[in-house]
């Protein structure tokens, strides 16, 4: 299974080529608690045929309703969930109080459609990132290069244009099946990333058995330096062979990549460092981007127990937020 906003955006491609036309929804804003981050998208035919999720499921059923009724017509439309008052408020009550912003857009099965969300798919696959630009008077949507950063949503009410950030999803490339690896493919699976796995281990590879996960019989450093890593990438070393997770981390520092990190000791960790400054060729910032330790330091001992420090520090990376208290001292 491919992660979601891929999904999405493929289930938009597959309707627009069949002739028929679709609802494309996305969260604008949140407040409080709610169940999906700004950004996330839901798409929905008239027959309540959908893809993507919007909530834990509430949201759903309601604006699938809502469609069939007819109610939803013109270019654009805009609907708050959770909120009491107005008089074009649903009645749907999100958990803990939380109020939560759609952005409702329909596209007619085109040439046009197609080949906008043919764009979308290939930001997705790390082809470049965008911006969808919309002009909310008047219904316009344009697609704009993207190297920035910054949050998925950007509201400008002034001149009422919404800016919709689309770039790579977030991938992890594990260097090496051990049993923690097996337990880090099937989080990452879980949290919505791209998951690849390289290990030229023919033994090791047969006994691999991760749904949706994809497994290349080779060396991730020979992966690493033919694909490239996008900058949603994140790379994680964890075999405790330096034949695998010393080449691999020397390919993926030429990249991109968020997040680099690998398997070990602190004293382990400490060769390694000295290992890919002597014989490696890394400069000290270089090495400098490396973790490790790999992740946060919660007195992890069993493979799922360190997996889930692993995707944890990932994902804090990812989402920007600093802790040094909790990194292996």
């Amino acid at each position: 299974m491919q992660p979601l906003d891929i999904q999405v955006v493929e289930q938009a491609m597959h309707w627009c080529r069949a002739g028929e036309g679709f609802w494309l929804c996305t969260v604008l804003s949140t407040f409080g608690s709610s169940p999906r981050a700004p950004g996330s998208w839901l798409i929905a035919k008239a027959d309540g045929d959908h893809c993507g999720s919007l909530s834990g499921g509430c949201v759903e059923e309601d604006f699938l309703a809502r469609l069939k009724d007819g109610e939803f017509r013109g270019r654009l439309n805009r609907v708050r969930y959770g909120a009491s008052d107005g008089p074009d408020n649903p009645r749907v009550s999100l958990p803990c109080g939380g109020v939560l912003d759609v952005l409702v857009e329909h596209w007619p099965a085109n040439n046009h459609t197609f080949e906008h969300f043919q764009s979308l798919q290939k930001a997705l696959a790390g082809a470049g990132a965008l911006v969808r630009n919309l002009c909310l008077k008047a219904g316009e949507v344009e697609l704009i290069p993207d190297d920035s950063l910054g949050s998925k949503v950007e509201e400008d009410q002034n001149e009422q244009r919404v800016r919709l950030r689309v770039g790579p999803v977030s991938r992890l490339v594990i260097a090496g099946l051990s049993p923690v690896s097996t337990v880090c493919a099937s989080f990452a699976h879980s949290l919505g990333f791209e998951v690849i796995v390289c290990d030229p281990r023919p033994e090791e590879v047969r006994q691999f058995n991760v749904p949706g996960v994809t497994l290349r019989q080779e060396l991730p450093s020979v992966w690493i330096a033919r694909e490239g890593c996008h900058r949603a990438t994140a790379v994680v070393a964890l075999t405790h062979d330096p034949k695998i997770d010393d080449t691999a981390l020397i390919e993926a520092i030429k990249t991109d990549a968020f997040y680099i990190g690998v398997m070990g000791s602190q004293r382990t960790s400490e060769k390694r460092r000295e290992r890919l400054l002597r014989i490696g060729g890394l400069t000290e910032a270089q090495a400098d981007r490396i973790h490790m330790p790999i992740g946060l330091n919660i007195g992890s001992k069993t493979p799922a127990e360190i997996a889930l420090s692993v995707m944890a520090d990932v994902v804090r990376v990812r989402e920007g937020v600093t802790a040094p208290a909790l990194h292996p001292a």
